[in-house]
């Protein structure tokens, strides 16, 4: 079983650091992390390449931490479920095939936590939504998601465990988006359709 979890965890590693960003917007001549805002990311790349783009690799980031998760619970138990959710995220965000420089972990994240927490994954999709609308600014969308997840998971879930790992991977996201709150405290924070 020990074998199991390395090759599990491993693989989750592995397929979160697949190029998503990279090789969608690599077809129309674009690196997504030279060009925009330089984050190899759904919103970066729907900026640069348009929407059918855009969506095509949020559809793949998310679909990177579902699969993960569900292999976990499929091997195993809820345990290893969460950490290969975990695993996908940090593949994402700190991929070893490009020097560790990845994305935010976004919807990585949010495609995990659709398939470990189906109720808290639906509300946080409305909560981004709603904020994103209301803002117009994805990051903001994504840090306030990323303060509710946890809220949520500690509502919602008993076990100390699944809130140990939402905790973690909020404050990865959190952190992933320094930039974001420095540009949201001095007021030049792009807003949807103009760059990250």
């Amino acid at each position: 079983m020990v074998f199991l979890w390395v090759l599990a965890i491993s693989l989750c590693y592995f397929l979160g650091s697949l190029p998503s960003a990279h090789l969608v917007s690599n077809r129309k001549g674009f690196d997504p992390t030279q060009s925009g805002s330089g984050n190899p990311g759904a919103t970066n790349v729907l900026r640069l390449v348009g929407r059918r783009a855009g969506i095509l690799v949020l559809l793949a980031d998310f679909s990177k931490g579902s699969i993960a998760a569900a292999i976990g619970l499929l091997i195993d138990d809820t345990s290893l479920g969460l950490t290969c959710w975990l695993a996908s995220v940090l593949g994402h965000v700190f991929p070893i095939t490009r020097k560790f420089r990845g994305g935010k972990g976004v919807a990585t994240g949010a495609g995990g936590c659709w398939v470990l927490f189906p109720l808290v994954g639906g509300l946080c999709t409305v909560g981004f939504l709603l904020v994103a609308k209301i803002s117009k600014k994805v990051s903001v969308a994504s840090i306030s998601i990323a303060m509710l997840m946890p809220l949520c998971v500690g509502l919602f879930e008993s076990d100390l465990e699944e809130l140990f790992a939402a905790l973690s991977l909020s404050i990865l996201i959190l952190v992933r988006h320094r930039a974001n709150f420095k540009r949201l405290l001095k007021g030049s924070e792009h807003s949807l359709g103009t760059g990250e």
